[in-house]
């Protein structure tokens, strides 16, 4: 599988912990939530909880929407999410909630076409014209005009999107909402929303499961979080020349982020 970087889309990511005081032994803290920060997370909780003795956190990746969900139902400690928390949310909890910026990444495309093209170029009105359901196969003359010289096979586009209430879909679908007004007013922005019915958009739970669908679905795109990008480079290729741009095109987006 490919991955194309079209834009530096850069997300912050939040961590929702309830208002709680005290201390104790032996202390296990369980939370859930966004995929998106899955693999960050769980580097930062094993290397703190080998160094904390009697303190141990364990997270879940289901997505953003799970996790909130979870935190309302009071079944975990703390919730990870792209999309902040609504008030209407915050004030069904029991004492209150803080919202903590935790991290922030990158959104890609990742495509899988026969023939391994390299340096697809996808122009903004091409991958807009994709998800609105409009370009419809790789061999599409806007396609072919961005990229002379490149072999396109005559094969219908399978887009591929997330299945759950997810922060990387809010992130992706509110990009998409800042520069078409169609897609604004048809789509638009959130957790979830209502695709394009075509038998050509299938539905996959989780970064991983997007992921996972995309390298089994010839001609199939879909957008998911850069690590998972780079670790699916990374398993064809030990160098992965296309993803090291990403670091420095992110951390340059991430640098003008600024907190009132």
């Amino acid at each position: 599988m490919n991955r194309l970087v079209v834009w530096a889309l850069v997300a912050g990511l939040s961590v929702v912990v309830p208002s709680v005081g005290g201390s104790q032994d032996g202390l296990r803290l369980t939370g859930s939530g966004a995929t998106f920060p899955f693999p960050l997370y769980s580097t930062w909780f094993k290397a703190f909880s080998a160094k904390q003795k009697g303190v141990s956190v364990d997270y879940q990746g289901k997505g953003s929407g799970a996790g909130i969900q979870d935190l309302l139902n009071h079944t975990v400690d703390f919730a990870a999410s792209d999309a902040a928390m609504t008030d209407e949310d915050m004030a069904k909890v029991a004492g209150g909630v803080q919202l903590l910026p935790m991290t922030a990444g990158e959104i890609v495309l990742a495509y899988n076409l026969p023939g391994n093209p390299k340096a697809l170029k996808l122009p903004r009105d091409v991958y807009l014209g994709i998800f609105l359901g409009k370009v419809t196969k790789w061999s599409d003359p806007q396609l072919k005009a961005a990229n002379p010289g490149v072999t396109l096979p005559d094969q219908d586009i399978t887009v591929v999107r997330r299945a759950d209430s997810s922060g990387t879909t809010f992130v992706f679908t509110s990009h998409l909402s800042a520069i078409s007004e169609e897609w604004k007013k048809g789509p638009g922005a959130g957790t979830t929303v209502a695709w394009p019915k075509s038998d050509k958009f299938v539905a996959s739970p989780k970064n991983d499961g997007v992921t996972a669908t995309i390298k089994q679905t010839p001609g199939a795109i879909g957008y998911i979080e850069y690590s998972f990008a780079k670790l699916t480079c990374c398993v064809k290729s030990t160098t992965c020349p296309l993803v090291a741009p990403l670091l420095a095109i992110g951390a340059s987006s991430a640098s003008s982020i600024h907190f009132a």
